[in-house]
C-alpha cells in the first residue's frame, strides 16, 4: 500500500510540474480552457476506473459449502429450500410458484415460514441473512 501511494504521489507531482511548466511556456494559452479540462477529465476517469477495477475485484469464492447443518437446526424443508433458491435468483412468488408447479399462495406461506425461521421481515433481507449464513451461495 505504501508502494502505491508513493507511485500515486510521484504521479500527481509529475502532473503538476508538467502543468506548471506548460503554463510558463505559454503553452496554455495556445489552447483553449475546455480542452484540458476535457483531458483532466478523461485522465481521471482512467485513473479511476483502472483503481476501481483494482481494488475492488474479488475472485469468485469457488469454496461454497452449505450450511447443512444450520439449516437442519432452523428447520428449512426442502421445499422452503427450494422457494429460497429461486428467490435468491430474482424471481417473482408467480414465477416461483410456476417453477415449482404450485400456487402463488403456497408460496407465500412458504415465504412466511421463511422470514419467520430467518428471523426477517422482507425478500432482500431473507436472501442476505440466507448467504451471510452460507445456506445459499
Amino acid at each position: 500500500m505504501k508502494k502505491l501511494s508513493l507511485i500515486y504521489g510521484v504521479a500527481l507531482a509529475a502532473g503538476a510540474f508538467v502543468l506548471q511548466w506548460l503554463e510558463q511556456q505559454f503553452a496554455l494559452q495556445l489552447y483553449s480552457t475546455e480542452i484540458y479540462i476535457i483531458l483532466l477529465a478523461m485522465l481521471f476517469t482512467a485513473l479511476g476506473i483502472w483503481v476501481g477495477t483494482r481494488f475492488s475485484h474479488r475472485p469468485a469464492d469457488s469454496t461454497f459449502k452449505k450450511n447443512t447443518g444450520l439449516i437442519r437446526s432452523l428447520g428449512i424443508s426442502n421445499r422452503e429450500y427450494q422457494v429460497l433458491m429461486l428467490l435468491a435468483k430474482g424471481h417473482s412468488n408467480q414465477e416461483i410458484a410456476e417453477q415449482l408447479f404450485v400456487s402463488r399462495s403456497t408460496i407465500k406461506t412458504h415465504l412466511i415460514h421463511l422470514y419467520q425461521k430467518l428471523d426477517v421481515s422482507r425478500r432482500t433481507q431473507a436472501v442476505d441473512k440466507a448467504k451471510s449464513l452460507q445456506i445459499i451461495p
